[in-house]
């Protein structure tokens, strides 16, 4: 009979197994599209029950998922914003806001299938809040968000609000589109994701620093 650390163990080594073919399957067919069943035999669990034993609903599934791959990007966002801390550049704060999710990114090599989950997460509406939630509850996220207001007092909060949603959609995109090329074997604008960073920077930069237009 196993021990309760074996069983533990065993466990864990399930639900790995299990987020790991739940994150490709959504990446590649969308979340709505797959079901508890087919994440179980993609998992080789001869059980059909196993993913809502382990995590129960498909949100929790989902937001499990995200917090799998937390701990790599706050860590390197937090370095990044101790490195800046005082910077009155903005492109310190949006390399704080792109950078972590591309490290990451490239720390996974490829195949991965991170960049795809999310957006597909995110077309979502009940999912995309789950993701934004869970995002806003990182303490270096808002302090990234809160440097990017103080550096543009002149927008006024529905712009920056604007902005911010039009900042996630750029990043979550591109990155998921430069994943799928690179799954594919298909060429990419920027040789890696370093330089896909940069590119992110620099369109970002640029569009926190449009004008903007009052409206009545």
């Amino acid at each position: 009979m196993a021990s309760p650390r074996g069983r533990q163990a065993h466990g864990n080594e399930t639900r790995e197994v299990l987020l790991a073919a739940a994150e490709r399957l959504f990446a590649e067919q969308g979340v709505a599209a797959v079901s508890n069943r087919q994440v179980s035999e993609a998992a080789g669990q001869a059980n059909n029950f196993a993913v809502g034993y382990h995590f129960g609903t498909k949100a929790d599934l989902v937001l499990a998922i995200v917090r799998r791959h937390a701990p790599s990007i706050e860590r390197r966002r937090a370095e990044m914003l101790a490195a800046i801390k005082g910077s009155a550049d903005l492109r310190d704060w949006i390399g704080a806001l792109v950078r972590p999710s591309t490290e990451h990114l490239a720390s996974l090599g490829s195949p991965s299938w991170y960049a795809r989950f999310i957006a597909q997460a995110t077309t979502d509406p009940a999912l995309r809040q789950i993701v934004t939630d869970e995002a806003l509850a990182s303490a270096s996220m808002r302090e990234v968000i809160e440097g990017l207001n103080r550096l543009m007092p002149i927008l006024p909060e529905e712009v920056r609000e604007e902005r911010s949603d039009m900042s996630r959609q750029l990043i979550v995109h591109t990155c998921a589109e430069r994943e799928r090329a690179l799954h594919a074997g298909t060429p990419t604008p920027r040789a890696t994701w370093e330089a896909a960073a940069v590119g992110l920077v620099d369109a970002l930069v640029g569009l926190w620093r449009a004008p903007f237009t009052p409206t009545k």
